[in-house]
């Protein structure tokens, strides 16, 4: 892992934004700082995500009549596995540099506490294949592999034990203590 693309990851868990741009922001802001190079999708007139590479943003509204409210942003961390750098979108590369294809926690998890940003664990329907990592002042949420499925033993899997699968932002108090409440109290680490 090169240093510039760990200090994107730890931007974003600190921060809770991309480049600057908020989970909250419309899509025209987004498109401002990540650039027009993305796939829109929508199942209905209520609902809008664009995919900026290794970035995906999400947006709800009422009704067509009424603007896109942002919701939140996940990164893809797991797509660099199978894809490797080339799925990093452009504006995040100018400024990062290169991505390597596996972006260890432990790594993340002790830099992130040597700037005072801490994770606190937070049991996930998916344990214990996927640990959660939560940073309760930006709202990120970092979801981590932890071990394989029955299934991805037959096939080849780009997928390691102890990388972070994805970062997603908007993750708020409310919803770490409905985790908590539904699947215990603590998230086993492996």
């Amino acid at each position: 892992m090169t240093p510039h693309s760990l200090a994107f990851y730890m931007d974003v868990v600190a921060s809770g934004t991309v480049l600057g741009a908020k989970p909250t922001d419309s899509p025209d802001r987004v498109t401002e700082i990540l650039g027009s190079d993305f796939a829109e999708n929508s199942f209905d007139d209520h609902s809008m995500s664009r995919d900026y590479g290794m970035v995906e943003f999400f947006w709800l509204r009422e009704s067509p009549d009424h603007p896109w409210e942002g919701h939140h942003f996940t990164l893809q961390v797991r797509q660099l596995a199978h894809h490797g750098g080339s799925v990093v979108n452009e504006a995040i590369r100018d400024r990062y540099g290169r991505f390597d294809r596996h972006l260890r926690f432990d790594k993340l998890e002790r830099l992130l506490g040597k700037r005072g940003v801490f994770l606190e664990d937070v049991p996930d329907v998916n344990a214990p294949a996927v640990t959660q990592h939560w940073q309760p002042a930006s709202q990120v949420s970092v979801l981590v592999f932890r071990a394989r499925e029955e299934w991805q033993t037959c096939r080849r899997s780009a997928d390691r034990v102890g990388d972070v699968h994805a970062i997603c932002s908007s993750v708020s108090a409310e919803s770490v203590a409905g985790n908590r409440k539904r699947y215990g109290s603590d998230s086993a680490r492996s």
